[in-house]
């Protein structure tokens, strides 16, 4: 039988502090250095970091222009190039500078995971669970293994929005309230606005669920509909559409620009795989991480592939599968859900022939075509599987009570065993197994360089490495960039950068007066080994520049000509 669904304040504030105590500890010991250390490695976070800096500068500086971001320059969209954590972008007006974006940052990580595990634990509640099988879904929903090689990727481990906007939307069609309703698609919205990674299947969901309901209500007759329900619905719905079509516009630019936003089935099949990605944890997992390292090791961009949902999750879910917990359509729906998702996770192999639905939607589905890590929809079965493992775990409980004569705290106590378990089969190491560190230091500035003329051009840019700390480090003052970090590299900024291999030679500053950069900003502690390894000794005479030693880096003013319009079309 179902429980009973409605919540206490109480019971609310339990599992709010209860998120946040497990964030904190199953990532600790971050919470002591925030704005010093970050998760994961010093890849994505750093110019996801700027990311959400650039949002709370753009709210307060030009939100009209808000996709217009300083990197990149002189192009345009630039925000777009990438998930552009749009839903964060009020967290950036508190405070300024590099080391506010990284502390920042590590807050927002902490809360996706508190969010994902209250979001799953509210669906869960819902859906008929009780406290105890609610809180072993938000375990195996936040803390599942696969989520860890995720955690350098901040817009698909926030991907709390997703049950939490179910559960609203639930709860506002079994009370008919149109608030409640409205509030769960303004949170599907918001989880939308984070990137198109997530948002873009999550709204393909939306449609899917709304042509099934609408099948239902024809095979039953076209019963009649609660009017006040049925305006909701329209108007969550058309707000929704409304915000995914003001997002999606930049996007599609971008996609019109340039070609290698979307991406060849070439590069997709390179991030697929065999079922067998399900067997394998990451590196940094303590139950999982060195059982599964013989298969891991065979996957290429095995970051993207290690989809193992967890021993005790997928037990609890099968027990799940036969639980009254849940009503038997749910469960059907949740079970067929995560097959569903988990097959469409494995992408496609180009030549074997077979019919793969990832294929069929990367062909059929608008915007599909964009997304080149199938691996990263394991979020969607992931959620599914939780949800069923929650009801493993209340049909296991009742089995106990049963068994017990009902004793309430042998019952207590084996639920908090069951969520220990899940959580502890999700921990990470507190080392990478590289030998690196979990958690590492972010770069510290070399220089102030918010006063040097803009647009600017940090060197060397040839890695992406170092491109990453200029964006984190251009959060002081957002000078405008040519440097910038994603996965479309284009052809403009790429040529320019390529032309600088005799900086500073005649004719790489003639190239930079020619496209109105202002400033060439040297980082003398990263040159060596690179094409700009010499530059710092060469003869500047004669070609109109400005040389100065600020901080760890030289830069170079280029004199006072025309520094371009930004947003036009670069020569060349």
């Amino acid at each position: 039988m179902s429980a009973r669904r409605d919540l206490t304040p109480r019971e609310l504030l339990l599992v709010g502090l209860g998120a946040c105590l497990l964030a904190v500890v199953m990532h600790w010991p971050l919470v002591l250095n925030l704005g010093e250390t970050i998760p994961k490695d010093l890849g994505d976070p750093l110019p996801q970091s700027w990311q959400v800096a650039w949002g709370g500068h753009a709210l307060g500086h030009q939100p009209l222009d808000f996709f217009q971001s300083n990197q990149f320059w002189p192009l345009e969209d630039t925000l777009a190039f990438s998930d552009a954590l749009i839903g964060y972008a009020p967290a950036g007006l508190i405070g300024s500078g590099p080391e506010a974006a990284v502390a920042r940052y590590d807050l927002l990580f902490l809360f996706a995971y508190a969010l994902a595990f209250v979001g799953a634990y509210l669906l869960g509640r819902e859906l008929g669970l009780g406290p105890a099988g609610a809180a072993v879904a938000g375990a195996a929903y936040a803390f599942a293994p696969f989520r860890l090689e995720q955690d350098g990727h901040m817009h698909v481990i926030s991907s709390g929005g997703i049950p939490l906007a179910f559960a609203l939307a639930l709860r506002g069609y079994r009370l008919r309230s149109a608030g409640w309703l409205v509030a769960g698609f303004a949170v599907a919205a918001w989880q939308f606005s984070l990137g198109p990674t997530l948002g873009l299947p999550l709204t393909y969901l939306l449609l899917l669920m709304g042509v099934i309901a609408c099948v239902v209500w024809l095979r039953r007759g076209r019963p009649p509909l609660d009017r006040r329900l049925v305006v909701a619905t329209a108007a969550g719905a058309a707000l929704y559409l409304a915000v995914v079509a003001v997002i999606a516009q930049p996007y599609l630019r971008v996609s019109e620009d340039y070609p290698d936003a979307d991406r060849p089935p070439s590069t997709v099949e390179a991030y697929s795989d065999s079922p067998r990605v399900f067997a394998v944890a990451p590196a940094e997992n303590l139950v999982w991480g060195g059982a599964t390292s013989e298969i891991r090791d065979e996957l290429n961009n095995h970051q993207e592939k290690t989809l193992f949902p967890g021993l005790v999750v997928l037990g609890l879910a099968i027990a799940g599968l036969g639980s009254r917990s849940l009503r038997r359509g749910v469960r059907i729906g949740l079970g067929v859900g995560a097959a569903g998702a988990a097959v469409l996770a494995l992408g496609f192999q180009e030549d074997d022939g077979l019919l793969w639905p990832y294929r069929v939607a990367y062909e059929l589905l608008p915007g599909w075509d964009g997304m080149r890590t199938p691996g990263r929809l394991f979020t969607f079965a992931s959620l599914g599987l939780a949800l069923l493992a929650g009801a493993g775990a209340a049909r296991l409980l009742g089995a106990l009570r049963e068994r017990f004569d009902r004793r309430a705290a042998l019952a207590g106590v084996a639920a908090v065993a069951i969520v220990l378990l899940v959580v502890i089969e999700g921990r990470g190491l507190p080392f990478d197994p590289t030998g690196s560190q979990a958690q590492p230091e972010v770069p510290e500035v070399p220089a102030d360089v918010s006063e040097v003329p803009a647009p600017q051009l940090h060197l060397p840019a040839e890695l992406a490495e170092d491109n990453r700390r200029y964006l984190l480090w251009s959060t002081d003052g957002f000078p405008d960039l040519v440097n910038g970090r994603s996965s479309i590299q284009p052809d403009f900024t790429g040529n320019l950068i390529e032309a600088m291999d005799e900086f500073p030679g005649r004719a790489s500053v003639a190239e930079l007066r020619r496209e109105g950069v202002r400033s060439v900003i040297l980082h003398l502690d990263r040159v060596e080994g690179t094409a700009q390894s010499g530059a710092a000794s060469k003869p500047t005479a004669g070609l109109g520049l400005r040389r100065s030693r600020v901080g760890r880096v030289l830069v170079y003013e280029i004199g006072s000509l025309s520094a371009g319009r930004r947003g036009g079309s670069p020569s060349g």
